[in-house]
């Protein structure tokens, strides 16, 4: 029987075998306790992938101090919560825009191409990465400077440059 000390240490030499061991073993319990979160399943399975794709992205930089499995579990926790808080600033932000154009016009064409032009945004928030969107909201709809959306999420500028750019792509092709 391994010890998860062990575990560990081949997964961080780049022992494929006890990383697919420890993904088999741990991502029905990981997804089961995301769903109980989230309340979805797909959101769920996506953020236990993304967990482990990292894991494996930076695991030459792995240090957990507790459990392996508690390590596991609380990312979950943290990814599920990141993903609510996402979705919220979304959600406000959305919403306060729609009330902001209804309370500025009585025009019903006005009122109606807005709320068009809002479901296609929303849209195509949604269609980006969970970074690359929050990203943009911070930008578009917080007022963010990009040095403070960098600073906030403890990126360099360049990222939230790249990021910027890829989300500006998506609405150019989306909204042509």
């Amino acid at each position: 029987m391994t010890t998860e000390k062990e575990v560990i240490r081949r997964i961080r030499n780049g022992d494929i075998q006890e990383f697919e061991s420890l993904f088999r073993s741990s991502y029905i319990s990981l997804v089961n306790y995301a769903q109980t979160i989230l309340k979805d399943r797909d959101s769920a399975e996506e953020i236990v992938q993304q967990l482990f794709y990292v894991l494996w992205r930076d695991r030459e930089k792995i240090n957990i101090k507790s459990s392996l499995k508690g390590y596991l579990f609380r990312s979950v926790f943290n990814r599920c919560m990141h993903h609510i808080d996402h979705n919220n600033v979304i959600r406000r932000h959305t919403t306060g825009m729609k009330d902001r154009v209804e309370n500025e016009t009585n025009d019903p064409a006005e009122i109606m191409k807005y709320n068009e032009l809002h479901e296609k945004v929303v849209s195509i928030i949604e269609k980006l990465p969970e970074r690359c969107a929050r990203i943009f909201c911070m930008s578009r709809f917080e007022g963010l400077k990009y040095s403070e959306i960098a600073n906030e999420l403890a990126i360099s500028i360049k990222t939230v440059e790249a990021n910027m750019g890829k989300a500006l792509k998506v609405f150019r092709k989306e909204l042509m």
